[in-house]
């Protein structure tokens, strides 16, 4: 079915240091229609500070993380940040969670990475009382106890000092796998999609319907929100336009994550590009960055981006429209995000 489309301007995580400018392009991106704005964290800049810097000079956008990683916070914490956020923005506040994968939770955060989905379960239930705030929080889990199990036994239940704005603060939760994905639709808001294509839009929908099925699911289809990663690259020539974006597709697929676990690796080969998605990863993992992206398809790129003329792109659009996203977050300076707007908003 055919809708609108709402935009979400997307910084992500930094590089070597902020990006500049960013202040007057969210101001701007704002006054275009955008209807939200998003930082995320890997592991150097978080994704919290920032939204609160740059979004105290917003009024309207939405401010929203994409994504606050499981093993950086407790559960408790994570809650006290969103509530603190949800207040001085009044209300604008989108918590996004997404629990990374082993080599950062493990590797960075010397958290335990096993069981992510029983985690991710738990750790939304808990952020969920405490915003609730209808009583002590006590919660014995698998992965988390609040108050904790053993220690000095001098640990009580705690109710949060600061009445929350609101309660049901939308949590947005980043997977990629299928069982992942079904999860999200039960206990979450939203989801964060990145490699997202149109194309297998049914095989996604389907894991959707899964958890929207299930008596403890929290939202209908109707009120559940799909906020996807678009690269979008204008440019006359289509093999130009992909050229720049294949350098980072051969990085998620070749390197971020370890050859037994990188789960954006399998994404590309549930896509049907098993084959040169093991390729990519075999010359990354040698070193060779450089024909490693050589490797990653055109039609790949074509897949999970917009990309080439802008007429090109505003005929692509059309699949996403009908797909099940309802937000696209794109990224760029004012004049990029000007030429997006017009053509997703028109």
């Amino acid at each position: 079915m055919t809708k609108e489309l709402k935009l979400g301007y997307q910084i992500g995580y930094w590089g070597a240091g902020p990006p500049a400018n960013l202040p007057q392009v969210l101001i701007e991106a704002e006054a275009m229609g955008y209807d939200s704005f998003w930082t995320a964290e890997a592991y150097g800049s978080d994704a919290l500070t920032p939204l609160a810097w740059w979004g105290s000079a917003t009024s309207t956008i939405k401010l929203g993380t994409s994504i606050c990683q499981l093993s950086a916070r407790t559960p408790a914490a994570m809650a006290m940040a969103a509530l603190t956020l949800d207040h001085l923005s009044g209300g604008r506040f989108i918590l996004g969670l997404g629990a990374s994968g082993p080599q950062v939770a493990e590797g960075w955060y010397g958290d335990d990475y096993r069981k992510p989905l029983a985690r991710t379960r738990e750790y939304v239930e808990i952020i969920r009382q405490v915003l609730a705030r209808e009583g002590p929080v006590d919660y014995q889990g698998d992965h988390y106890q609040l108050p904790l199990k053993g220690g000095t036994g001098l640990g009580k239940p705690l109710k949060s000092i600061t009445h929350p704005l609101r309660a049901d603060i939308p949590i947005y939760l980043a997977s990629e796998g299928p069982k992942n994905v079904a999860l999200t639709a039960e206990i979450a808001d939203g989801w964060h999609a990145i490699f997202y294509a149109p194309r297998e839009d049914t095989f996604y929908r389907s894991s959707l319907e899964t958890g929207w099925a299930r008596p403890t699911a929290r939202r209908t289809r109707d009120e559940f929100e799909v906020a996807c990663t678009v690269p979008v690259i204008i440019h006359d020539d289509v093999e130009t336009a992909a050229s720049f974006y294949k350098p980072m597709l051969a990085l998620y697929i070749g390197g971020m994550g370890a050859r037994e676990a990188n789960f954006h690796n399998e994404v590309f080969a549930r896509m049907g590009y098993e084959g040169e998605a093991k390729e990519i990863q075999d010359l990354y993992l040698e070193g060779k960055k450089e024909e490693a992206a050589a490797k990653v398809p055109t039609r790949l790129v074509e897949d999970v981006a917009l990309i080439g003329p802008k007429e090109k792109i505003r005929d692509d659009v059309a699949l996403w429209r009908e797909s099940v996203v309802t937000t696209m977050l794109v990224s760029g300076d004012a004049a990029q995000l000007r030429t997006i707007a017009d053509i997703v908003l028109g």
